[in-house]
């Protein structure tokens, strides 16, 4: 892998295929488990009162819907109620003439399923105990995780660059520094502010993340010789003081935090930039409508699965951006779904 240089073909289909099963699971658990359709069949009804008859946790609830939604299988209608989709109405209401649920339904027992039923209906992991829905491979103070544990992080960590390594080089080339520090925000192997630090060799950078995860990151820098440039701040981002810097990456973060964390670390961001600091959110984004990109609402199915948070449209991010006091700009994309959404701290008058 160059850190300075893409790949030569776009690795998404990959991802798309490695991701098809969470359609499956979705859908199975929506017509055997839940009854969405069954329910929807009485008339619309709105987001919450759906919501409340499913007993589903918002965050579950809008994993659910949003895939539904991305599959055309439910439409929201004028008075911003949530529909059966024809399609839906002829072929998953039961007793229907051309139902198919029972086809659907033979993979209702499949562990895979179940498992995604048992999530939407807890809002559990089922890696959590049975009194908390954290997950297992994040951080948070009072819970066991792997990102703690050498062998475990490290594997994590470089499991994830492969990803990394394909989208960094295409970050880099979408980003202008010049004279100024980036802080890497739960940064891991670091190999974002190492693409930036090869593309922009006046830049500097910090890598905060958790002691174990900064192993690896140190051995990134050695690798590709910006060691010199690149220093490793362990901490928790949560509670831990955020080193200063020009601009702050969160690249692939928010996505794993439900939304009350998602907004106290952009406001934690913010406070430390100084006037014109750039805040970068790279990540994946939901049509601001939620209904769909298919393969991002696929993602967003597991992040549900493996963290505590899910995708979230570029509305949701610029609202949480505003309300930290800066001014979002466009969508940069990248690769593999992603994009940079960055908000900027306006200047003093």
């Amino acid at each position: 892998m160059s850190p300075l240089n893409g790949p030569q073909y776009d690795p998404t289909p990959i991802f798309e295929h490695f991701r098809g099963s969470y359609g499956t699971e979705l859908l199975t658990a929506a017509v055997e488990h839940l009854g969405l359709f069954r329910v929807l069949a009485e008339g619309p009804l709105s987001a919450e009162s759906l919501r409340t008859q499913l007993n589903l946790a918002p965050r579950a609830f809008v994993v659910l819907i949003t895939a539904m939604r991305a599959m055309k299988l439910i439409d929201v209608d004028e008075s911003h109620q949530l529909r059966l989709n024809p399609v839906a109405r002829e072929h998953l209401v039961p007793g229907g003439a051309f139902y198919v649920g029972d086809y659907v339904g033979l993979a209702a027992g499949s562990p895979g399923v179940v498992e995604m039923a048992n999530r939407l209906r807890t809002n559990h992991l089922a890696r959590a105990s049975e009194t908390d829905a954290g997950a297992a491979f994040i951080f948070r103070e009072g819970l066991e995780s792997a990102m703690e544990q050498e062998q475990s992080a490290r594997r994590l960590t470089l499991a994830l660059a492969g990803r990394a390594r394909n989208v960094a080089p295409v970050l880099a080339e979408q980003l202008q520094f010049g004279r100024e520090t980036l802080l890497d925000v739960g940064g891991g192997t670091g190999i974002y502010a190492i693409a930036c630090l090869r593309r922009h060799p006046q830049l500097t950078a910090i890598v905060f993340d958790r002691p174990e995860v900064l192993k690896v990151a140190r051995e990134f820098a050695a690798e590709f010789g910006v060691s010199d440039r690149l220093q490793c701040h362990p901490g928790d981002m949560f509670a831990d003081p955020l080193p200063p810097a020009d601009a702050i990456l969160l690249s692939n973060v928010l996505h794993d935090w439900d939304v009350p964390e998602c907004r106290l670390l952009v406001n934690r961001c913010a406070a430390v930039l100084p006037e014109r600091g750039r805040l970068l959110i790279h990540d994946v984004f939901l049509n601001d409508e939620l209904d769909g990109p298919l393969p991002v609402a696929l993602y967003s199915a597991s992040l549900f699965s493996l963290t505590e948070g899910r995708a979230y449209s570029a509305r949701e991010y610029r609202e949480w951006l505003t309300e930290a006091g800066l001014v979002a700009g466009e969508i940069q994309p990248t690769l593999i779904h992603c994009g940079i959404l960055t908000g900027t701290k306006p200047a003093l008058k």
